[in-house]
């Protein structure tokens, strides 16, 4: 059974892929068309499975990412360009991560490199869209996603972008109205070009939602997935409504397509508030490796 939907699995760890490959085909479904992975999801996995060693965090996210591709050799797997925000110098300028994204492109035979939701992401991903495949992550706002849609319209190859719900609802906001909203600017003025991937999801009704809005994609944490096969993977009916008490609604705003990236305000404090988790948790790990 086709889903409108493709879907991904968000997570670190290869066992939990081959698992929910096989829940989604058990169920009549296509497999896992996809992977998304993050430093703090790698971090997490390697201290686990290694503890404090003089094991190389890089090359573990590296061969982590290989086992995955091995089980899903048509899905394209995220890796993300890692650096401390709050030190431009030391990965996060444009520069490093071109550098970084042409290191990770040639890891596997399906990578997409994620480059962050701010200025110096986007001016790399500009770049590198015709270079390989890129994923825009730490999205939170509609006007981050049309900044997206324009930086990469000269790709060739696919671009996602990816907003983020759940971090938008732990903070009383209604995180899925970004991915509605999103989806609604894109079928009016864009070109097709952008795909929406829902990331952060928490609960089977972001998911349905997700379905409901024909989401181009949907990546879901192992856990979510098998809450989602426990119900008997239920699918939104054609009079699906996602009804959230106490979530503040996020208006959809008109916006052009037509103007230069720049002229976007791509400014989110969760933005930066993830990007810092993300190099905080892989810090923790590359202190400790002697």
């Amino acid at each position: 059974m086709e889903l409108p939907s493709k879907i991904f699995i968000d997570g670190g760890d290869p066992a939990e892929t081959k698992a929910a490959d096989e829940l989604l085909k058990k169920a009549g479904f296509p497999g896992v068309a996809g992977q998304t992975t993050n430093p703090s999801l790698i971090a997490k996995r390697f201290k686990k499975e290694l503890g404090s060693t003089n094991k190389d965090l890089l090359d573990y996210y590296k061969k982590t990412v290989q086992e995955i591709s091995r089980i899903i050799p048509n899905g394209a797997i995220s890796i993300q360009v890692i650096g401390d925000p709050a030190r431009p110098a030391g990965g996060l300028t444009t520069e490093d991560m071109l550098s970084q994204a042409r290191d990770r492109i040639t890891w596997i035979p399906n990578g997409v490199v994620k480059f962050p939701a701010t200025t110096a992401g986007l001016a790399a991903a500009e770049v590198f869209c015709q270079e390989g495949p890129v994923n825009i992550t730490l999205t939170f706002s509609q006007e981050q996603a049309a900044a997206v849609y324009v930086a990469t319209k000269a790709h060739n190859y696919d671009v996602y972008v990816s907003p983020f719900v759940g971090r938008m609802d732990d903070r009383g906001e209604k995180g899925m109205d970004v991915v509605a909203n999103i989806i609604e600017m894109y079928k009016k003025f864009g070109d097709g070009h952008v795909q929406v991937l829902t990331a952060s999801v928490r609960t089977v009704q972001h998911i349905l939602y997700a379905l409901w809005l024909k989401s181009d994609v949907i990546t879901i944490p192992f856990q979510l997935l098998k809450e989602w096969e426990t119900q008997g993977f239920p699918l939104p009916p054609e009079d699906f409504i996602y009804d959230v008490p106490g979530l503040t609604e996020i208006p959809y705003k008109e916006l052009s397509l037509d103007v230069d990236w720049h002229e976007f305000d791509l400014h989110h404090d969760l933005t930066d508030i993830g990007l810092t988790k993300f190099w905080e948790d892989w810090k923790t790990i590359t202190a400790a490796t002697p």
